[in-house]
């Protein structure tokens, strides 16, 4: 895809968020969290179970469960202003870490180790379509920051943004999809939320979702793969639009991500996290 063509900087205050643990309800307001929702159920024992969730049911001759619609993707591109139709696409991301989590003391007595903090100097969103990260690869201890932001009301700095109207499409995926159309405006930075992700868990995130670009976390030296599934057309401002900030003052802090022990998703073992429960 082309880069945008147009990018908006705003100058602002400090603001310091603290990151938590990714679950399904808290970002839903944003998007799907995709993850295995019974990671203690084995598929020779799903015909048991009276009811599963996503409408779950036995497949492959018994030796699956087929979770149904656990994501909702949405293209939008009929109402682009360039009348350009969107098409699927499919891309490897390749995400080099770029922060990590502190680790918790061994010992009670001992302070807690000082958070790490990552500057977000950039936002984006993609007005037409849902765009879907799923890992590929996680090796152990190895997580991805998830940053987003609601949408403030239209103002005349962002009168020229191309969004659409409505959830009007040509295959009906509207009736499906769950959540209101954020609108035209720039990034609500009073409700940024940060969200830490394991390898065992995918994200939409919704159309006209404002978000960081990837985030991978982990040690220095390692990355993290991502298939990244969205529609585009290949104009730039209506496949992506960026707002990017800059501290308010020299020297100063601008938007900044704190990750601290307990930012860190609780695993339970080989078959799924805790987060996979809820």
């Amino acid at each position: 895809m082309p880069s945008p063509t147009k990018n908006i900087t705003l100058t602002v205050a400090k603001l310091v968020v603290e990151a938590v643990p990714l679950t399904r309800e808290a970002f839903a307001p944003f998007g799907d969290v995709i993850n295995n929702p019974r990671p203690d159920l084995h598929p020779s024992s799903a015909t048991s179970v009276p009811s599963l969730p996503f409408d779950g049911i036995s497949a492959n001759q018994g030796s699956a469960i087929k979770y149904q619609h656990v994501s909702h993707q949405i293209n939008l591109y009929p109402q682009a202003p360039s009348a350009v139709p969107g098409v699927s696409v499919m891309n490897i991301f390749i995400c080099a870490s770029r922060i990590s989590i502190p680790t918790s003391s061994a010992s009670l007595s001992q302070p807690p180790p000082p958070a790490t903090a990552f500057p977000v100097r950039v936002l984006e969103r993609h007005p037409f379509t849902t765009q879907t990260f799923i890992p590929l690869s996680a090796p152990e201890n190895q997580h991805y920051l998830v940053i987003v932001a609601p949408t403030l009301p239209p103002a005349d700095a962002d009168a020229d943004l191309p969004v659409p109207a409505n959830l009007r499409t040509t295959d009906q995926a509207e009736a499906s999809y769950p959540r209101p159309l954020p609108g035209r405006g720039l990034p609500d930075l009073s409700g940024l939320r940060a969200f830490v992700a394991t390898g065992k868990q995918a994200v939409t995130y919704g159309a006209g979702t404002w978000h960081a670009p990837m985030v991978a976390v982990g040690k220095p030296g390692t990355a993290l793969d991502f298939l990244v599934v969205q529609f585009a057309n290949g104009v730039g401002e209506e496949d992506c639009q960026e707002i990017y900030f800059k501290a308010e003052g020299e020297g100063k802090q601008g938007v900044v991500v704190e990750l601290t022990p307990a930012s860190k998703p609780q695993d339970l073992g080989p078959m799924g996290s805790r987060l996979a429960r809820l």
